[in-house]
């Protein structure tokens, strides 16, 4: 029925008015098909999927269910033949669109892992006084020590975030009423679309389903405990509170990004940029994450990595999320998040 070629397609999660949420596949255009309508069209070409009834469960059965969803795009795609319309299409705009994997199982997110957010960090007379005026030579030296001895023999860092952090790509987020300085981190997040247990870099990429737009919102002030200054760093308090994880709007799949490092993340903040960097500077690249936390944890489907940040992060500007303000997040080809920020609800 179709010519073979590879459509490209996306996955996401809506709700409609009265609606339960439902996965949908979304084609060109953001033209959004329910997966629960390709029924008919599933059993003419004799495929199934396995889990459509969420794009969790989707991904518990991935190489299969891509390869049924592959053949189904490009047949969607011959207009002449078939139509989205007979399969109940509908505009992602007049649909909710949630994050894409409404609830995953575990979340990691890796710590300080661009070039560019070291040199910020530095930079940042707030947090290193005794290096002078940023830019100097002594500054960008000190940065350039820091990336070099993360890079020589050593590994990722890397801290959890709950589930109950992940809102949509345009669900408001709460700042917390305690927070004073609340921040973004526009991040590209990594989709596990099989189990992964010790993986070795080599093969690490294999258990990658598809990529995301994640942003890792951070409560500055709440990452030290100067109660407690030798146990480190608290990513609970500083992480974890609600709709700290703006997702989506989709799980772009993998086989249709040809090189994931040269995406470039854009944060705006009230129409001003404020990130703009290629994932290519990473530190420790997406294998690498993989093959250190498979080390340690047992990866499952629908997990997301958060890989990290570049710099423009509010420490960079001295300013913070307030209510009124508006995020908006993009990188090519995964369309965009816009976060409007409201007070933390009583």
């Amino acid at each position: 029925m179709h010519s073979g070629r590879l459509e490209r397609f996306r996955l996401g999660t809506f709700s409609g008015a009265g609606n339960a949420f439902f996965p949908g596949l979304v084609l060109a255009g953001d033209l959004v098909v329910p997966l629960e309508r390709l029924t008919p069209l599933l059993q003419q070409l004799d495929l199934r999927l396995e889990g459509a009834e969420s794009v969790l469960r989707l991904l518990s059965h991935w190489q299969g269910n891509l390869a049924a969803l592959k053949t189904i795009a490009a047949t969607l795609s011959e207009r002449d033949t078939l139509s989205p319309a007979d399969f109940g299409a509908v505009p992602a705009s007049k649909l909710h669109v949630h994050a894409p994997i409404h609830v995953p199982r575990q979340i990691f997110c890796t710590i300080a892992n661009y070039r560019s957010h070291i040199v910020d960090s530095v930079r940042d007379a707030a947090l290193s006084p005794r290096l002078g005026e940023p830019d100097t030579p002594e500054c960008l030296a000190k940065a350039d020590q820091i990336i070099q001895e993360r890079l020589r023999g050593t590994t990722p860092y890397a801290c959890f975030k709950l589930p109950s952090t992940i809102i949509g790509p345009t669900d408001p987020l709460e700042i917390p009423r305690h927070a004073q300085k609340t921040d973004w981190e526009l991040e590209l997040g990594v989709v596990i679309g099989s189990p992964c247990r010790r993986a070795s870099r080599e093969n690490a990429m294999s258990f990658v389903a598809g990529y995301t737009l994640v942003n890792d919102i951070t409560v500055r002030e709440l990452v030290a405990r100067p109660d407690l200054p030798r146990l480190g760093s608290d990513w609970l308090r500083s992480k974890n509170s609600p709709g700290f994880l703006p997702t989506g709007p989709w799980l772009v799949p993998a086989d249709f990004v040809a090189d994931p490092y040269a995406l470039r993340l854009q944060l705006t903040l009230n129409g001003e940029l404020m990130q703009s960097e290629l994932a290519s500077d990473m530190m420790f690249d997406i294998a690498a994450q993989i093959e250190y936390l498979s080390q340690h944890a047992q990866l499952l489907p629908g997990d997301i990595i958060c890989t990290g940040t570049p710099a423009g992060c509010g420490t960079r500007y001295k300013r913070f999320l307030k209510p009124g303000d508006v995020m908006e997040c993009t990188a090519d080809g995964f369309g965009a998040q816009r976060t409007p920020c409201v007070p933390e609800h009583a």
